[in-house]
């Protein structure tokens, strides 16, 4: 009766469902076996398709209603795991094994039954976050082409307080992104260009010569960032059908700014609100900064009186000091800004590995429900986690249109910025 326990117990870790076929209920047997082998069938099929088709692998996995019916069949192989797992049990007749072996027994039985059932529900409760993310952040209108063998992205990190009226980017990137290769490019803009030109549309007609250029703008200063706040707050009837193609009007008016200016197609936003933005470093547990010259935190709204200083070395931040790090102003420039900025993309991208994203996956995705606003279709979720695979094994490219760069913020050649954007946004051609 011992070793036929351990028989009982071992094939039913190896092949659920087995356990009843020799010894009790035939039927519940061929249910959990027939049960095991689809699992294993899918399995198969998933890791064949991987490597045969991984684009349709990425796709199927970032889709919120797949994702829903991923959890409901994990859910119903946990209870189905715990149903063979106690049956099996019943079945071994325990009592009638040797008394030294009845521990160890159950004890196998019952942490296979915990790894199992509990691996499954953890991973149903991973798929029901995932799905709710994906839903709640993600749009579900058609994809975009790329345009000239690239994906241009807009990044507007945006920051509301009590010092401005509504919300204004302050840290405007684009993100260009070769469709084939995933090679990238970073473009970051200052948030105090002048004369921004326009693609066409209605600011185009309203700016023929650039924002501000002729009668100034509706709002305090023309610079590129107080695009936002005008269309927004001032005239949103200039893009009447933003909202229901799920965006804003002020962000579609971003996007013709800075299409104008870079001389790209932008296809996609995506718009980080600061104050989230510490709640997703957070989630992530920190990140690590190598910091030149030490960037003070501010006491007051002056930026003059200095409560604690930012490095210099490597530091760990945690969401409130790298937010603080992006955005210190004290003895600093707005090119400076944007460099550090930079940096903390940078190196969220590169610390955000599979491990700390899934032991903290809840708050990671709490936190980036509330920090992002894109209108990223989730049909094309699977093509850029593929493209990101491999623009992480790729240098980025960053362009910064700033002096350095011989851009002037107050009197910019825009002809100028479109040919530094165009030769490095070139499409690699293949060696004939």
């Amino acid at each position: 009766m011992t070793r036929r326990a351990w028989w009982l117990v071992g094939l039913n870790i190896l092949v659920p469902g087995s356990a009843q076929m020799l010894a009790g209920n035939r039927k519940l047997g061929r249910f959990g076996v027939g049960a095991t082998f689809t699992l294993w069938a899918v399995i198969v099929l998933g890791v064949v398709l991987y490597f045969v088709w991984p684009t349709g692998v990425y796709t199927i996995a970032t889709t919120s209603i797949t994702l829903w019916v991923v959890a409901a069949v994990l859910l119903f192989y946990a209870v189905l795991w715990v149903i063979l797992t106690l049956d099996t049990l019943r079945l071994t007749r325990i009592v009638k094994t040797l008394p030294s072996a009845r521990a160890a027994i159950a004890g196998l039985a019952t942490v296979a039954m915990v790894l199992f059932a509990g691996g499954a529900g953890y991973a149903a409760y991973l798929a029901t976050t995932a799905g709710s993310f994906v839903g709640d952040v993600f749009s579900a209108a058609p994809p975009e082409p790329p345009v000239d063998g690239r994906y241009n992205i807009m990044l507007l990190g945006a920051d509301a307080g009590p010092d401005r009226e509504g919300l204004r980017p302050d840290s405007i990137t684009v993100v260009s992104i070769d469709a084939a290769t995933g090679e990238a490019t970073m473009i970051g803009l200052p948030r105090n260009l002048e004369y921004v030109p326009f693609a066409p549309g209605p600011l185009a007609d309203k700016y023929p010569n650039g924002y501000g250029a002729d009668d100034g703008c509706e709002v305090d200063v023309c610079y590129l960032n107080s695009v936002y706040t005008e269309v927004e707050l001032m005239s949103p009837d200039m893009y009447p059908n933003a909202i229901a193609d799920g965006s804003q009007p002020g962000i579609e008016a971003m996007r013709d700014a800075v299409s104008g200016v870079t001389g790209l197609t932008i296809q996609y936003y995506v718009l980080i609100e600061m104050q989230g933005f510490i709640d997703l470093v957070d989630s992530l547990g920190g990140v690590d900064v190598t910091v030149e010259n030490a960037v003070p935190i501010h006491t007051d709204e002056t930026f003059t009186e200095v409560s604690e200083w930012i490095g210099p070395g490597v530091v760990h931040l945690d969401g409130w000091h790298a937010l603080w790090y992006a955005r210190s102003r004290h003895d600093t420039t707005d090119y400076d800004r944007m460099e550090r900025q930079h940096q903390l993309q940078e190196a969220i991208l590169e610390q955000s590995n599979p491990a700390n994203v899934l032991s903290k996956f809840q708050a990671v995705a709490a936190a980036g429900a509330r920090l992002v606003e894109t209108d990223i279709p989730q049909s094309t979720l699977g093509l850029f986690v593929e493209l990101a695979t491999k623009t992480k094994e790729l240098p980025i490219t960053r362009i910064e249109l700033t002096p350095a760069m011989d851009v002037d913020p107050e009197y910019p050649d825009y002809d100028y910025i479109h040919q530094l954007v165009a030769d490095a946004t070139v499409v690699a051609t293949p060696e004939e």
